[in-house]
């Protein structure tokens, strides 16, 4: 992994094309640019059925509306001493977007990265993944991605927080990827942003005996099919429904394979109550949290430990990796007692911007006095050098 990265940081183009060539490329695969052509993109637009497309602009319309929420405008903290804060958000230059290839193309990761890169205000976007999808690269033109680079793993992570002769640095990188992403993001992450290590996904789900347990059953297995490592699990307080929902699991829900054959673990556990349960779910800190049932569904003002909290029956998990509008790019393994959804806010940072004027004269003794203190006497003259020249 170091030697990826420092071989794309120090011999730019030269070691990134070696490593798509050995990493990216299918054996016999021809070379292609690092950069998709305008025209690709434009014809992968073009080879969308009218569902599909309508589909992908419903999603970027919602989820653009959501991340949009996010942001803050500048506000005015005006002091008793008569100095003004103006507190800032402001977007970073260059964001990139890294969207995973393996096993299929994820156009919904395009979606839930770039729109809330473009509702942050973010300058530039780009997109890297190793997949060809058509289907991928109309998701990233349909969204506003300004450049998608054909390269992925960490040699692509390196790229993409270096730079290189054909690769703009970014200052925020983000995305779901395998461990070997992951972990170039976190050796990198003290030269760029980035929204967090992405581990397996899970889900758990916490019902009464009024749910349905086909609905449960579907919910469980629609993140199972995220495959090994993923975690879903059901807590309640009625028996019957956790045997009725793992019996359906066992045998195969929506047309997927049975709960033995799909590498996600599933658990059942069964609690005392509501409440026991809640407190359950809290300490779990779930990717994903459902809320079920008359005497569940009340308990969502308390839920604080969630990447994305779902309320009542009709809120099945796969909404919100697709079209609700929330992002689905979450905390996982229980980040989320303290990390967020990613979103506008993520490619944004705050800044204060200062002017004391003529309340120097009331500060610079209580802060001259601080910095003596201290031992820094250059800190205290500073600030006294400003007293009186307002007047």
């Amino acid at each position: 992994m170091a030697a990826i990265i420092a071989s794309v940081a120090e011999r730019g183009d030269a070691a990134l094309e070696e490593h798509v060539a050995r990493f990216d490329r299918r054996d016999g695969e021809p070379a292609q640019p690092l950069v998709v052509a305008d025209a690709e993109l434009d014809a992968a637009v073009a080879g969308l059925s009218a569902e599909l497309r309508a589909a992908l602009e419903l999603a970027i319309a919602n989820v653009g509306a959501v991340a949009a929420a996010t942001t803050s405008a500048d506000r005015d903290v005006q002091l008793p001493q008569g100095q003004l804060v103006r507190v800032r958000e402001v977007p970073v230059r260059r964001a990139a977007i890294y969207v995973p290839g393996g096993r299929a193309p994820y156009p919904s990761t395009v979606v839930m990265g770039v729109v809330s890169a473009r509702a942050a205000g973010v300058d530039e976007v780009v997109v890297c993944s190793p997949s060809d999808d058509p289907v991928l690269w109309a998701a990233c033109r349909l969204a506003g991605a300004d450049r998608v680079h054909r390269m992925g793993g960490a040699h692509a992570v390196a790229a993409l927080v270096h730079g290189t002769e054909t690769i703009a640095p970014v200052d925020v990188l983000v995305g779901p990827g395998n461990l070997w992403v992951q972990e170039a993001k976190r050796q990198l992450s003290g030269r760029v942003g980035i929204d967090g290590f992405a581990g397996p996904s899970d889900l758990l789900v916490l019902a009464d005996a009024g749910a349905d347990p086909q609905l449960v059953a579907l919910d469980l297995a629609a993140q199972g099919e995220h495959g090994d490592g993923s975690l879903v699990v059901l807590v309640t307080d009625d028996r019957s429904l956790a045997d009725e929902v793992a019996r359906r699991l066992e045998a195969g829900v929506g047309g997927g394979p049975g709960s033995a054959e799909t590498g996600a673990a599933y658990a059942a556990v069964v609690v005392d109550g509501p409440r026991t349960g809640l407190a359950l779910a809290e300490a779990f800190a779930p990717e994903h949290l459902e809320l079920v049932g008359a005497t569940i569904e009340p308990l969502a003002p308390e839920v604080r430990s969630a990447g994305c909290l779902f309320v009542g029956a009709s809120g099945a998990t796969a909404f919100g990796d697709y079209v609700v509008g929330s992002n689905h790019t979450l905390p996982t393994d229980g980040a989320a007692r303290f990390a967020s959804t990613l979103s506008a806010r993520t490619f944004r940072r705050t800044m204060c911007e200062v002017h004391v004027g003529p309340a120097a004269d009331a500060l610079a003794e209580a802060g001259a006095a601080i910095a003596d203190a201290e031992g820094f006497v250059v800190h205290a003259a500073s600030m006294r050098a400003r007293q009186n020249r307002n007047r």
